[in-house]
């Protein structure tokens, strides 16, 4: 009778602290204001594909089936918040403790809510959210298939493996870690099947990347790529321990330090946490790295410590003196995060809905134009119900509105022009909200346009004339006019490296006016290759317009000397 009563109680503590978490994570999430991610991935959830240009589809179908219970916030945030109490049951089921108490349940959701991303995912719609139940998921199966092949460890498996890769990409590396822990898996049939599933699971993904010419792995893996800075390499470590917590990360450090892998299975949380983060710090050097890409290991990180306090009063007497203090830090962050204030105003988490209510204003029931990259033409739409879209350019990244091709309904159509094009712009004041823009009639964009052409020699001197031949192409349903009286366009070179756009005005050999729908126009711009620092530079041609010159051509690897 004194074992069942022990049993009832550990188990009423856990439902009191996950019914807690459950409430405090709604109460921020209708609260703080949704931030542009968010709504960018909301738009995700009102046109459902089977991928997209960032990120995989499954964010898509959390704001969908949020959407489709709640407005506002929780239209976005539900199935987050309502994702993550699954996520600390799987993480406790993986642990898998013999005798569970409650200095054990105590212990565990101190440390799952000393990680602060962790917790931050359970508010916060991203990719994230799925990829972290996928990842406890992946772990609890492999735990199941290792004690013992059961087809039930087979199917949780592939189920689990294309639920992570359907959440985020980061998905590879959480597998192949597992791999690499355990190569003895190769040699398991049902682990192949287990595979194999998955990629037919995966099919209608990987046929969405074939069709658009695999527009995500273009952009994860070539357009984030930078040059080297120092900088990057160093604020790396400070910013991961700015995620998981100093304190819990050192715990993390600690263990791993002090205690050896004793299974195949502690051996992959070793492996996960040291390769996710060893990995993700490497990447630091083709650019920026941002901290959260590392969450997935934050399971790995719960389980390990969890089932060590166990064992070792030292870290569990570390753990309730400084990481259960730490909390006291996340709380004060999170209740600052529900208040207006200038910080959070500048970050996002407050102030939107007075600032695209002024533009909605102005605009009235005309869509509204942006340029940059998402964010805009995103928390537009969501804030206000009226359309939005952002006009790419090279000065920006390509989104996913880009494979929308929403401007094409607008054009030549009236529309608000966001943003501050000198004379043709107009201030505008609401309230305490100041912005430009001006009024166009007949919109008229070029980024669908396609451009051929050569280049003479790869090897360049400045200062030198080069001849480039050239077609131009209309895929669009109408006529583009580079005369037009509002939004006029000019065929340029362009000249890149890293953030530095360098456009070169040339001479082309006839004079282009309209070009009729799907039809070409052939010629020869003539350009004198500009007087910039010597080095390796991407060169194409862009046609040019008020929003920017346009991603009309491939871009080709040059290499530039100084000829002077």
């Amino acid at each position: 009778m004194k074992i069942r009563l022990e049993e009832f109680g550990y188990k009423k503590i856990f439902g009191i602290f996950l019914v807690t978490w459950f409430l405090a994570n709604i109460v921020q999430a209708m609260v703080m204001d949704v931030i542009s991610d968010e709504a960018y991935y909301a738009l995700f959830g009102q046109n459902l594909a089977w991928g997209y240009y960032d990120h995989p589809p499954l964010v898509a179908l959390l704001t969908r089936a949020s959407s489709l219970l709640f407005d506002g916030n929780l239209g976005v945030r539900f199935m987050t918040v309502l994702l993550q109490p699954f996520v600390l049951i799987l993480i406790w089921k993986t642990i898998g403790f013999e005798k569970p108490d409650a200095r054990k349940v105590t212990t565990f959701f101190i440390i799952s809510f000393s990680i602060v991303m962790f917790m931050a995912y359970g508010v916060i719609t991203a990719p994230d959210v799925p990829l972290l139940f996928f990842t406890a998921l992946f772990l609890y199966s492999y735990k199941k298939f290792l004690d013992r092949e059961e087809w039930i460890s087979v199917l949780l498996l592939a189920l689990s493996m294309a639920g992570l890769v359907y959440s985020k990409y980061q998905a590879v590396l959480v597998i192949g870690f597992t791999v690499f822990s355990n190569f003895r898996l190769l040699l398991k049939y049902k682990f192949w099947l287990a595979g194999i599933l998955a990629l037919l699971l995966l099919s209608p993904h990987i046929l969405w990347q074939i069709s658009n010419g695999f527009p995500s792995f273009q952009y994860h893996l070539v357009a984030r790529s930078t040059e080297f800075r120092w900088i990057y390499f160093f604020e790396y470590l400070p910013n991961e321990m700015a995620v998981f917590n100093p304190f819990t990360l050192g715990a993390v450090v600690y263990v791993l330090a002090k205690q050896r892998a004793d299974d195949l299975f502690s051996r992959n949380l070793y492996i996960q946490i040291v390769g996710f983060i060893g990995f993700f710090w490497l990447t630091a050097f083709r650019g920026h790295v941002e901290p959260h890409w590392t969450i997935a290991c934050s399971i790995p990180m719960i389980i390990l410590l969890v089932r060590r306090c166990d064992i070792d009063p030292g870290l569990r007497n570390y753990t309730y003196k400084y990481i259960l203090y730490s909390l006291l830090l996340i709380v004060f962050v999170r209740l600052f995060l529900c208040f207006d204030s200038s910080i959070t105003r500048r970050i996002g988490y407050k102030g939107n809905k007075e600032k695209y209510t002024a533009i909605e204003e102005v605009a009235g029931d005309l869509p509204v134009i942006f340029t940059g990259s998402f964010q805009r033409p995103s928390l537009y739409p969501f804030i206000t119900g009226k359309e939005a879209v952002v006009i790419s350019s090279l000065y920006s990244r390509q989104t996913q509105f880009d494979i929308w091709k929403f401007e094409e309904k607008y054009w030549n159509k009236s529309v608000f022009v966001w943003g501050d094009y000198g004379e043709r712009s107009q201030g505008f004041s609401t309230g305490f909200t100041f912005f430009k823009g001006f009024f166009a009639k007949n919109l008229q964009t070029v980024n669908r346009m396609g451009i051929e052409f050569e280049l003479p020699s790869i090897q360049m001197r400045s200062g030198d004339p080069m001849e480039i031949p050239f077609v131009i192409s209309n895929s669009y349903d109408h006529d583009i006019d580079f005369g037009h009286p509002e939004f006029p366009v000019s065929l340029v070179c362009v000249f890149i490296r890293g953030k530095e756009v360098h456009l070169v005005q040339g001479k082309v050999d006839k004079t282009i006016g309209v070009v009729p729908e799907k039809e070409r126009v052939e010629g020869t711009i003539t350009v004198v290759v500009p007087d910039i620092k010597e080095g390796e530079y991407s060169v194409g041609l862009s046609l040019n317009t008020l929003f920017g010159p346009a991603k009309n051509s491939r871009f080709i690897k040059i290499s530039l000397e100084n000829g002077r």
